[in-house]
């Protein structure tokens, strides 16, 4: 039976880091409801080590994503597509078609200078910033099909 649940697709410029950790709690928030992949414009080619450390500390295996690019994608049919990328003049990248488009701007943990401390506490940060709003966004889409489909909770 072919998969019919929407694709959600996550953009950022070089695939390794917030994007990758908002693949991972959506899938593991709604890896039911939707297919759910993330992409870059110009990827690294690594999932960043940091990344896939924060994840396992909240029981979410990242290590077997991989670094892709947007174009993977261009032939898919994408529901929605959600650009990750923080600093305004950051190059975030741009998905063509007519999907549903949201912008949600975290920092580039990867960039951080610092001790390790500090650095995986910049991790942490944009990881559980990404988990309350992804959360939030899972749990109005899971509300919206209860009420499409008339079941109403209370």
């Amino acid at each position: 039976m072919p998969d019919t649940k929407p694709t959600i697709l996550i953009l950022c410029t070089g695939n390794s880091c917030r994007s990758q950790l908002a693949e991972g709690l959506l899938r593991a928030g709604a890896g039911d409801l939707f297919t759910v992949a993330s992409a870059g414009s110009k990827p690294a080619g690594r999932i960043h080590p940091r990344a896939i450390a924060v994840m396992r500390e909240i029981g979410i295996d990242i290590s077997g994503h991989r670094s892709k690019h947007l174009e993977e994608f261009l032939a898919n049919e994408i529901e929605t597509v959600i650009t990750v990328c923080g600093n305004a003049d950051q190059a975030c990248p741009a998905f063509p078609g007519r999907a549903n488009r949201h912008h949600w701007p975290f920092d580039d943990p990867g960039h951080v200078t610092g001790t390790e401390e500090e650095i995986m506490a910049a991790f942490r940060r944009v990881r559980d910033d990404m988990r309350r709003i992804f959360g939030a966004y899972v749990d109005g889409r899971r509300d919206a099909l209860r009420v499409d489909s008339g079941r109403i909770d209370s």
